[in-house]
């Protein structure tokens, strides 16, 4: 006995001295947000006062130290966050994370991002240069004098701390612009399917704008038949390359004129809908200095307000998603792999072998090639030597893009916009603006609201009869671009007459616009619901702002519906399924069955009507970004029996035998995750918004701890947008999670700034034992908000020095 209570005080003693241990590393690890800190690289004192949510108001008495503010509170809040950001854009995961990132550094290095941003570096503005710097000089001010303990992800991976230089906050504005940019993967789709379907089947498979008919274009299934090409070239292409948004990753914006709201001034309202992650991509900022008052949403890494509100005008983004990459199938000579050919004749690639560090594996070795389009990414997976050994492949693809052009970092552009006193100053700064290319609304004190979609859009030739739709063969001329539309020439409104300027990424112009931004707008079933909630009220308010921001309502569902309620089976649960689905109007209500029931049915029908002419692997993969929901529409308004015909099967499969099936198919599912009782199936349940960690959500033990979860209505074409993930999830298994969706929201009053609210999907710390890592994640949920500019008194003040004369710290 005496041993054994020996023992169990040995052990308590244990746990306490690890308890002790881990309060001391938690204490060192947080910030110091109270009291006097002395950092090098200030030239005068400097305030941060924060309020009871983290939230800190920046006050500089210049603009170079307000920038180096912003680098405090960002590195003390968000560093691992940047570190991840640096290491995406450098393409230096593996480095941290093992050789399961290798294939992502690959292609990161493929593409080129850091070499672009350098690039992007040499030529910037002097004036944005020294406010870089001063941000950079404030981040790393941090990490020399005031980190006294690395965030845990630092020590859990064994990865140091190092010095932030300003070409990494480049290169993760470049990654932003990728991650708002899907057409190359669809491009790449279009050809994988072209090897297996015709060009019509592709164009009802990925159908045009509701109302207009495809892109008139050449027979390229024929022409890739014709050059012989294989699936492994375009497979090889998309390997190990990061997400970029093609179905679901959008944004919502709108702005209402002063004769249409309450208070006689404009508001306005922006949620962009992005990929959810722990912590957030955002964290808010107010900042003060001579000349400048400003608050919003900036991004950890770079030292902006990217959405927000000065003193005179609110500002809010979605993306356009413009045609601005175009993939080339570049011809390599049959006797020397390093040649290429071109409209001239054959020439030469440019050549450059990276070292990839892979943690706790030898180095990787690896030549990538460019050519006068830009970077060959599908040599991103090839671990041959590629000048000679291996495999000899005919073809490679290159990427021309505009975001990675010298001259198109948005840093300038955006200090100088955000800057604007009017309406019409945030439209004439936006003209030096390249990419993303955003549909920006913008709304002034003095009453005037305005619309532009700013960005550099290629011209492609008169006889380009591949319109851009899918990889063109390199050496022919017609296809390289023609220049690029003038800024001027991008749709734009002011103060229109209607009251109120919206767009949802739909087509932002109407038939008559002479130039050519897109065949791939979003379906405009969101932009509807705008326009309805807009024109249903006569004078708007905060208030029924914020509920267009929590509308739940599908108009696409209604679309399917009648064929899954008039759907039969001989399932169990047949009768009490359809006892829910009565009077469902696709109103996505976390608390209901019906939306479950509804996508585990379009889920199941999508893949009995396409995967057999599309393929498993490919309609796999597909799912990941496009779920043909689009496609699916069509072929059930056509009753399109060539769709629905199952070609691995002799028998003829009807339209509506598939809706049945799939209604089978979808109980069997449901009642095997969620139990025989339909009464108590939530849509919630099953939907629930996830923010992922890099790298701990891939770890089952850490997932729970770093990742943050609730859950959510809504669905892929709601206002409230949570895309419905229709993939199973690689490491759960589970279905129907939300990993996009209004990753901030947004409502800005001109009348009462005060008023103006915000709300982003985590809380403003990066660590994860912080009470305020996950402090915002129901609220977000909830649709709530916290004010955008500060009400009352700091809750902690930190007040920063320049060090003393002699240099002491």
């Amino acid at each position: 006995m005496r041993w054994i209570r020996y023992g169990a005080v040995v052990a308590l003693v244990l746990v306490l001295a690890a308890g002790a241990a881990f309060w001391a590393y938690r204490q060192a690890a947080l910030p110091v947000t109270e009291g006097t800190l002395q950092l090098p690289g200030l030239q005068a004192e400097l305030r941060l006062e924060r309020d009871a949510d983290g939230v800190p108001t920046v006050r500089a008495g210049s603009l170079d130290d307000l920038m180096f503010g912003v680098g405090v509170v960002h590195a003390q809040d968000r560093l691992w966050q940047m570190e991840t950001h640096r290491r995406i854009g450098a393409g230096r995961l593996a480095e941290a994370f093992g050789e399961p990132a290798l294939e992502t550094d690959r292609f990161l290095r493929a593409l080129g991002v850091r070499r672009a941003a350098q690039a992007q570096w040499e030529r910037m503005p002097a004036q944005t240069r020294q406010l870089l710097q001063a941000y950079t000089r404030g981040v790393n001010a941090v990490l020399q004098h005031a980190l006294h303990a690395r965030p845990p992800e630092f020590l859990i991976l064994g990865v140091p701390v190092e010095p932030w230089e300003p070409v990494d906050s480049l290169a993760w504005a470049i990654m932003m612009a990728w991650d708002l940019g899907g057409n190359w993967s669809t491009e790449l789709l279009r050809l994988r399917l072209a090897l297996k379907l015709p060009v019509q089947r592709i164009n009802e498979l990925i159908p045009p704008y509701p109302g207009e008919q495809p892109l008139a274009s050449a027979d390229y299934a024929s022409l890739f038949r014709g050059l012989q090409l294989s699936d492994t070239l375009a497979q090889q292409a998309m390997l190990g390359a990061p997400p970029s948004g093609v179905e679901g990753v959008g944004s919502n914006n709108w702005v209402v004129a002063g004769a249409r709201t309450q208070s006689g001034k404009p508001l306005l309202a922006n949620d962009p809908h992005l990929k959810l992650s722990a912590p957030a991509l955002w964290y808010f900022v107010r900042l003060e200095a001579p000349g400048l008052k400003m608050a919003g949403a900036t991004m950890p890494g770079l030292p902006l307000v990217v959405l927000g509100q000065n003193e005179r005008i609110a500002w809010g983004f979605t993306n356009t998603g413009p045609d601005v990459q175009d993939l080339y199938l570049e011809q390599l000579h049959p006797d020397d792999p390093a040649q290429y050919r071109t409209p001239e004749g054959w020439a030469r690639f440019e050549l450059r072998e990276e070292t990839i560090k892979v943690k706790g594996k030898p180095d990787v070795k690896q030549v990538f090639r460019s050519t006068r389009h830009g970077p060959v990414i599908s040599d991103a997976g090839i671990t041959a030597d590629l000048l000679g050994a291996g495999e000899r492949r005919p073809y490679a693809i290159a990427m021309r893009w505009t975001a990675l052009d010298p001259d198109a970092e948005m840093v300038s552009v955006a200090l100088q916009s955000t800057r604007a006193q009017s309406v019409q100053a945030y439209i004439d700064a936006s003209r030096g603006y390249v990419a993303p290319m955003q549909n920006m609304v913008v709304a002034d004190a003095d009453g005037h609201i305005g619309f532009v979609a700013a960005g550099r859009v290629p011209l492609r030739k008169p006889d380009n009869d591949l319109k851009g739709l899918v990889p063109a063969p390199g050496w022919d001329a017609r296809y390289d671009w023609a220049g690029f539309l003038p800024a001027e020439a991008t749709p734009r409104e002011v103060n229109p007459a209607r009251g109120w300027i919206a767009t949802a990424n739909q087509r932002i112009h109407g038939p008559d616009y002479p130039h050519f931004l897109t065949s791939e707008w979003a379906a405009p079933y969101r932009q509807q619901r705008i326009e309805a909630l807009l024109q249903a009220r006569g004078k708007h308010s905060l208030e029924s702002l914020a509920a267009m921001q929590a509308d739940v309502q599908s108009l696409a569902a209604p679309k399917l519906l009648p064929w899954l309620q008039k759907a039969r089976t001989q399932h169990a649960l047949a009768a009490e399924a359809h006892r829910h689905l009565q009077g469902f109007d696709g109103t996505m209500a976390v608390e209901r069955a019906a939306p479950l029931i509804f996508w585990s049915w379009s889920r199941h029908l999508t893949r009995r009507v396409f995967a057999d002419e599309v393929g498993e692997p490919l309609f796999e993969r597909s799912l990941g970004g496009r779920s043909f929901r689009d496609a699916l529409e069509g072929v059930l308004q056509r009753d399109d029996a060539w769709w629905c015909d199952d070609k691995r099967s002799a028998a003829s499969e009807s339209c509506a035998m598939q809706a049945d099936a799939a209604f089978t198919d979808a109980l069997n599912e449901l009642q095997a995750r969620h139990g025989g009782d339909v009464a108590q199936w939530r849509w919630g349940d099953a939907h629930q918004a996830r923010a992922e960690h890099r790298p701990f959500s891939k770890v089952g033990v850490l997932a729970r701890w770093f990742e943050l979860r609730a859950p959510v209505g809504g669905d892929t074409y709601t206002l409230n947008v949570s895309r419905v993930g229709l993939r199973p999830d690689p490491s759960t298994g589970e279905l129907y999670l939300d990993e996009h969706g209004p990753s901030l929201r947004a409502i800005y009053d001109l009348g009462d700034p005060r008023q103006s609210r915000v709300m982003h999907s985590s809380g403003q710390s990066g660590l994860v034992f912080s009470p305020l890592y996950r402090n915002f994640v129901q609220r977000w949920a909830n649709v709530e908000y916290v004010p955008l500019w500060a009400q009352g008194p700091a809750a902690q003040t930190l007040v920063v020095r320049p060090p003393v004369a002699d240099g002491s710290n």
